[in-house]
């Protein structure tokens, strides 16, 4: 079978209060990475702030910005200098009292050419998302590029099967999930080993199912209660991973994605031929109460 490799990069990365400083750092490690000859780049949720959702303050809406604004403003030329298709983080201002978790992508002749709102938002201890960020409304897109059929999904999505079905069933060959998820500091080391292991392969788990490529791009370093796990992925149709970062430094995690695979994966464990569409019926409902 004929081999169809794109490369992708993953940066993964620190961040610290100052916002043009991640911004520029961010500039600089995309032109690192075009220059190991990615094509398209994908960085980590949120990539241009700390991660703020720590705790419920309405000064971080301040951190906000319109799309098109200042950050994608500096992605767009980034792409057009380097030839590049970027997958970027921003938290967008839709309207005053209106935000969301947004990722955009830009194209090389520096297009936005599409954008995807955060569908499930958590609420958790460290992770208040519910109070800064609304409920994607775009639903689940697939972007076109000359090169792949891109999904992008963002962090809390990535545990949901739901949400990589359905970008599967829209011809996504490569999901993306830009990522922000670490440990409290005081997490006992066996629940936290747990949780990080949970992460990596419920992720697999959509590559296999689905038989496509899956690329996860975490933060790295401490931020406040916060360590962020980095362990950048990107895992092939079978679920094996291909490249892998550390937990504790910023990288530029390179992997060639062999779009060929994606058939010969499909033709041997045919998922998608032997689904039982006419009997999934109550996957729209919140719970079915059988004993009813």
């Amino acid at each position: 079978m004929k081999s169809n490799k794109i490369r992708i990069g993953l940066i993964q990365a620190t961040a610290k209060d100052e916002v043009d400083k991640n911004l520029s750092k961010t500039i600089a490690k995309i032109t690192e990475a075009t220059k190991k000859g990615a094509k398209i780049i994908c960085l980590q949720e949120l990539f241009a702030t700390k991660y703020f959702p720590q705790r419920e303050d309405a000064n971080m809406f301040n951190l906000s910005e319109h799309i098109p604004g200042k950050t994608t403003s500096a992605l767009r030329k980034s792409a057009m200098r380097n030839k590049i298709t970027i997958i970027g983080s921003v938290f967008e201002k839709r309207t005053e009292g209106l935000y969301h978790n947004t990722a955009v992508v830009i194209s090389p002749d520096g297009k936005i050419i599409g954008k995807y709102r955060k569908m499930h938002i958590p609420d958790d201890p460290g992770f208040y998302e519910k109070y800064y960020f609304a409920q994607g409304d775009l639903g689940f897109q697939v972007i076109n590029t000359p090169l792949a059929k891109l999904g992008i999904l963002v962090c809390w999505d990535q545990w949901y099967p739901e949400a990589a079905r359905l970008s599967t069933l829209r011809g996504a060959q490569i999901l993306f999930y830009p990522t922000a998820i670490g440990w409290h500091n005081k997490e006992p080391s066996d629940i936290a080993e747990s949780q990080l292991d949970a992460w990596v392969t419920i992720q697999r788990s959509h590559a296999i199912a689905n038989g496509i490529f899956v690329a996860s791009v975490n933060r790295v370093g401490t931020e406040d209660e916060l360590i962020f796990w980095g362990s950048s992925f990107v895992a092939e149709p079978s679920g094996r991973i291909i490249a892998k970062a550390s937990r504790d430094k910023e990288e530029i995690l390179i992997a060639d994605c062999d779009l060929s695979r994606i058939e010969e994966q499909r033709n041997g464990w045919p998922f998608l031929r032997d689904r039982r569409i006419d009997a999934y019926q109550g996957i729209t409902l919140r719970f079915v109460d059988y004993t009813k």
